[in-house]
């Protein structure tokens, strides 16, 4: 299989779907991987770094599109990207889709009449999601770190320091989800000494959460009322809200905000799949916030691309089996044998084949194991 890899173009984005390591292990399964000139300069690979281990380097990125059998790419097409979604209508693209929230790249998809692979909805017998897990490790670590930058004056806060000096107050975290990002999340915020509050509605995981954080994070269970509460009292609320495959809850109102702490930060690392405040729209590295109500809002719609050499290597460590999964076996055998592999399945052949993304924008399901 000829596996084929364009440089992202999303604004701020300096990921690479696959790192030499992974070239090597393609290569040695006797596929061909084809990088678009330049696809790795953002996360420190060099072109010379691929052909070291075996890869092809294409300076046209049509040609990449038009060569590949499966294109593997990290973030979802955007709009320049559209017209070469139908350059091979049997092919497979293998990436981050979040088609839920996105209906513009959805209708693309059907349109381009490919089939279309998810990472974020590979999904495992006990609900963990292995490709989005990384990506949610990074996103969860850096959340803290953007709310303690954008909390200081001149990142447009209140002025104050997350964890507070001798004498003073330390910040109030309040993540609201206690899946992997939120749990990341109040790893890194604990370790800048706030008061970190964690909100989720699965009882069994908060006790979890109490009984790895030893009781030094405040566990509730999310209701309307408590998530107010908390609301009210934070200086920085992290939203790590998550629904498989679908649109987040929208959990935080604008009037809600209005009525917390003047100079508050909320950072929606949701934002991927609409995000979970009333106000979130997507923001990029280089323009990363707004204001509303007092408030600052960061909702970066690529967190991890600030730090694209981490997330390169993390994101290829738990894409690669996959890959060469689907590169040895080809798609329709791969995700027959493979239950978790046939949940990233959103589109074939013009058909949205997962239900949350058909739900989403009121478009037909077709089961996948039809084209089967």
């Amino acid at each position: 299989m000829i596996i084929g890899v364009p440089k992202e173009i999303k604004t701020d984005e300096n990921r690479v779907a696959i790192t030499p390591a992974g070239v090597k292990e393609m290569v040695g399964a006797g596929h061909q991987v084809i990088i678009e000139k330049s696809a790795g300069v953002g996360s420190s690979i060099s072109d010379a770094d691929y052909v070291s281990v075996g890869a092809t380097i294409i300076d046209n990125v049509d040609d990449v599109w038009a060569t590949a059998d499966m294109v593997m790419k990290v973030k979802e097409p955007i709009a320049p990207e559209y017209p070469r979604l139908g350059a091979r209508k049997d092919q497979v693209l293998f990436t981050y889709l979040h088609l839920a929230a996105d209906k513009a790249c959805t209708d693309a998809m059907v349109a381009g009449g490919n089939v279309g692979i998810a990472y974020e909805t590979v999904r495992l017998a006990d609900n963990s999601l292995p490709l989005l897990t990384p990506m949610s490790e990074v996103a969860g670590r850096m959340a803290p770190l953007m709310g303690a930058h954008h909390l200081m004056r001149p990142g447009g806060g209140k002025g104050s320091l997350i964890g507070g000096v001798a004498g003073t107050s330390k910040s109030n975290v309040v993540i609201i989800g206690g899946g992997v990002a939120g749990f990341n999340a109040a790893q890194m915020a604990l370790g800048l000494h706030a008061n970190v509050t964690i909100l989720d509605r699965n009882l069994e995981r908060l006790r979890h959460l109490d009984a790895t954080f030893d009781g030094k994070v405040q566990t509730m269970a999310s209701s309307s009322l408590s998530l107010e509460e908390a609301c009210l009292s934070a200086d920085i609320v992290i939203g790590a809200v998550l629904v498989v495959g679908a649109k987040a809850p929208k959990l935080v109102s604008n009037e809600l905000v209005s009525r917390m702490k003047h100079g508050s930060v909320l950072v929606d690392i949701s934002v991927d799949q609409g995000g979970c405040f009333e106000a979130t729209k997507a923001t990029t590295h280089s323009n990363p916030t707004f204001e509303l109500n007092g408030s600052v809002f960061y909702c970066v719609a690529n967190m991890p691309g600030a730090v694209p050499n981490t997330s390169t290597y993390a994101l290829t460590n738990a894409t690669l089996p996959y890959a060469l999964k689907l590169a040895n076996e080809g798609w329709k055998k791969a995700v027959a044998t493979d239950k978790p592999l046939l949940e990233g399945v959103n589109v074939v052949n013009g058909a949205v084949t997962y239900s949350p993304v058909a739900d989403a924008h009121g478009i037909a399901y077709t089961p996948v194991e039809s084209f089967l």
